[in-house]
């Protein structure tokens, strides 16, 4: 996908291409692609769009069907809207803007790698390469809707260590680190925790045999919020909850040295994305869809995406969705109408608002 980009911009008169060192970090195929257009006829600051190379699996060999003006995979992979529905409209727009030769404020293109494991491009994009100071990720789903608001998250791994023993000939000499961590787990809320956050352990591991009492069983899990305080607080009590069940337990001596015991690992994955709805990248992109002659929607989602990246390096980034629909599933499919509608918003971005 790099390769195809960096080919497909040459031939749009792209000024610059950079492709920058976050595969040493990230461990993909290529780096992040920085490209500039320097624009012309205009004074207008430079804006950036940013979408992601990479898609969920199964996404190798998709074939693409059209039916009318819908869009879809074989059946068998995902059509890969998320995100090269964003793509495409992009170069589309590139290239209508250039082919009409219109005036037009510089653009840059940002395209990251690794984004749907954990925006891992995003976190090692070498930013300093960019002049725009403001602009748009191409990421969602629905069509003419922005996103101004995306939750901050924690990602959190547990590790619970019981004692093993022989299931059947000793139980008693044993601790099961499965019954630790399902105590605490029932102590706790998951789900919807309030109306800005929720929390969810999503992946469990552990034991060895059903004969043998489990010595560890590791959690994966995350609290999301749109609130920094309540991120803190639900994550602080999922902690203490496992150290207050697992550092009270045996009720019964143990023999020896060996006492169950609980390690937590927190870690940011991404911080808070909030707009206000009169701050300057909300308006340039509401002005932007009034002179189209259309009422964009302004809503806050449940997700984090590379724009929360970028608004923590100081880059005021909203979400423009690009009409991808039941992505994540071999039932994914994209409307042509869609598409176009999103590539007249972008020409609209890109070109001078006196034109």
């Amino acid at each position: 996908m790099a390769d195809f980009l960096k080919k497909s911009l040459r031939k749009l008169g792209a000024d610059r291409i950079i492709e920058d060192h976050s595969a040493r970090v990230t461990g993909s195929d290529s780096g992040n692609l920085i490209v500039r257009f320097n624009g012309r006829g205009s004074s207008e600051k430079p804006i950036f769009f940013i979408c992601h190379m990479d898609t969920v699996e199964p996404g190798c060999g998709v074939e693409v069907r059209r039916d009318g003006d819908i869009f879809t995979s074989r059946g068998d992979t995902v059509l890969g809207g998320d995100d090269k529905s964003g793509i495409a409209a992009l170069l589309e727009a590139v290239q209508v803007v250039t082919e009409n030769g219109l005036p037009c404020r510089p653009v840059e293109l940002v395209f990251t790698t690794c984004e749907e494991i954990g925006l891992l491009g995003a976190k090692a994009l070498e930013y300093q390469h960019m002049e725009a100071e403001f602009g748009y990720a191409l990421d969602s789903s629905g069509i003419d809707r922005v996103i101004i608001g995306a939750p901050a998250a924690n990602r959190l791994k547990i590790t619970v260590h019981g004692i093993a023993a022989h299931a059947g000939l000793h139980p008693e000499q044993g601790v099961s680190a499965f019954t630790l961590a399902a105590e605490a787990i029932t102590r706790l809320s998951f789900g919807r925790l309030d109306e800005q956050s929720t929390a969810n352990l999503g992946l469990i591991q552990g034991g060895v045999a059903t004969n043998i009492i489990p010595e560890k069983i590791v959690i994966d899990g995350e609290v999301r919020s749109h609130s920094e305080e309540k991120l803190v607080f639900h994550t602080d009590n999922i902690q203490k909850t496992f150290h207050q069940i697992v550092g009270g337990c045996p009720k019964r001596p143990i023999k020896g040295e060996q006492r169950p015991s609980v390690n937590i690992q927190v870690w940011e994955e991404y911080p808070l994305m909030t707009f206000s709805e009169d701050h300057p990248v909300v308006t340039y992109v509401r002005q932007a869809g009034e002179r189209l002659g259309r009422k964009l929607e302004f809503m806050v989602a449940g997700g984090g995406s590379d724009a929360n990246i970028l608004n923590s390096y100081g880059l005021p980034t909203a979400i423009i969705a690009t009409g991808m629909t039941d992505v994540h599933t071999t039932d994914e499919s994209q409307d042509l109408n869609d598409l176009v509608s999103l590539t007249e918003l972008l020409c609209e971005l890109i070109k001078d608002p006196a034109s």
